[in-house]
């Protein structure tokens, strides 16, 4: 089945540093701490469990990896009931990567698969504005932590 038969999360964005650089700080979560989730148990690996932590929310997640090609790609299950998130690794002029992700597999109806794929997107979306923001100028932005704030309306 082709990703694109059903509703699915896409995000890519240029990061202006070396393809190594961006993959390591998707992998190692000493780094992916400074713009997505809060904690992680491990490094992802092929075959490989971790469990990733937003205690601002008080959620987490097991994490399964399925396949990871150093510096290219990396196949993921995740959530419950589980998605599959697919990370590509593409290598540009000067030193940059782009880097892309999907996020597919929904459970339940057509429109409720469309309302998360559109929620994925977003969020992604903001992981990926964060990695850029950290791995270029070395700032926090606080994204995610900022998106659902206590207080907020529907929050």
């Amino acid at each position: 089945m082709d990703i694109h038969d059903t509703p699915t999360a896409e995000a890519g964005m240029l990061i202006r540093r070396p393809v190594a650089e961006v993959f390591e700080a998707i992998v190692d979560p000493a780094i992916t701490t400074k713009f997505w989730f809060t904690h992680g148990s491990g490094r992802l690996d092929s075959s490989k469990e971790v469990r990733w932590e937003w205690r601002m929310y008080g959620v987490s997640t097991t994490v399964h990896v399925s396949e990871i090609v150093r510096d290219e790609k990396i196949v993921m299950t995740w959530s419950d009931p589980p998605t599959t998130v697919v990370w590509t690794f593409t290598a540009m002029p000067d030193e940059a990567t782009f880097l892309e992700v999907h996020n597919f597999g929904f459970a339940g109806t057509g429109d409720e698969q469309v309302k998360e794929a559109i929620g994925s997107t977003g969020g992604f979306t903001l992981v990926l504005a964060g990695a850029k923001a950290w791995l270029e100028q070395g700032l926090t932005l606080g994204l995610i932590g900022d998106r659902h704030p206590k207080g907020a309306p529907g929050h």
